[in-house]
């Protein structure tokens, strides 16, 4: 199991990025030195249909480069370099081959991806070590079908199913509900959606209940995460992982990075 249930650990938010650049060969090797094996990235495809490592559609925010990431061939954009002289992006397959240790959780950011992704998965054999995620359902079934046995989180509509099962008192309902889920190891949640709080007990009792570990994003407060603990949730995803963790361990709270 990637992600147990009762054994909470930390995972660093697009490799840690309130302390160091998202999503980064430097992101990926600072977490390593650091102990940390779980690490939340994102994939977009090329042109070409490469999948490379990316939370935007556009390098603006993080490169500083104009364009989309799907206006470039992965020719093009291994030559495009950024702040401080970084490229621009990393392709997924070259993160497998670098981190052989790391445990990758990669957010599907579009349709065209997921294929390249899936792909980038096998070729490297990395199945074992990686958990996809997507917030589109049929996203998401694609990668299954593709990636037999690798770990998988919920979409909208089946953390909605769970959210629906925890505010029932009907055992017959909530049985229903969460017999219907997709096979999955994870529901990585907010703590509330459109004003509409997700992450509560019963959530968690629901999501343990039908054998789905439950991670909390983006958590960079220790408070809160120490809440969470004590409420059973099992990962604090979080763009703060040090600091995160070293306040967890402070507290007495059983929280691993590895």
């Amino acid at each position: 199991m990637l992600y147990p249930i009762g054994a909470p650990i930390v995972v660093a938010h697009r490799g840690g990025a309130g302390e160091c650049p998202e999503n980064t060969a430097e992101a990926f090797l600072t977490m390593g030195e650091r102990g940390f094996r779980y690490l939340e990235t994102d994939a977009r495809a090329t042109l070409d249909g490469v999948a490379v490592l990316s939370h935007d559609a556009t390098l603006d925010r993080t490169v500083g480069v104009g364009g989309k990431v799907r206006g470039y061939t992965w020719r093009e954009l291994a030559r495009v370099r950024g702040r401080e002289g970084r490229p621009a992006v990393m392709r997924v397959d070259e993160a497998f081959e670098k981190y052989p240790d790391a445990v990758f959780n990669i957010d599907a950011k579009s349709d065209d991806v997921a294929a390249p992704l899936a792909r980038a998965i096998r070729e490297a054999g990395a199945q074992s070590r990686v958990c996809v995620a997507s917030f589109s359902e049929r996203r998401l079934r694609r990668l299954r079908g593709e990636l037999p046995g690798t770990a998988s989180s919920l979409g909208i509509g089946a953390i909605a199913r769970i959210v629906a099962a925890s505010r029932t008192r009907k055992g017959a309902v909530r049985r229903r509900l969460l017999k219907g889920l997709p096979e999955a190891q994870v529901a990585q949640v907010p703590l509330s959606f459109r004003g509409v709080p997700v992450l509560t007990e019963r959530f968690v009792a629901s999501a343990h209940e039908a054998g789905i570990a439950v991670h909390a994003w983006t958590i960079d407060d220790v408070d809160v995460a120490a809440r969470l603990l004590d409420m059973g949730v099992d990962g604090i995803i979080t763009d703060v992982p040090t600091a995160m963790y070293e306040g967890l361990r402070e507290r007495g709270l059983p929280v691993s990075r590895s």
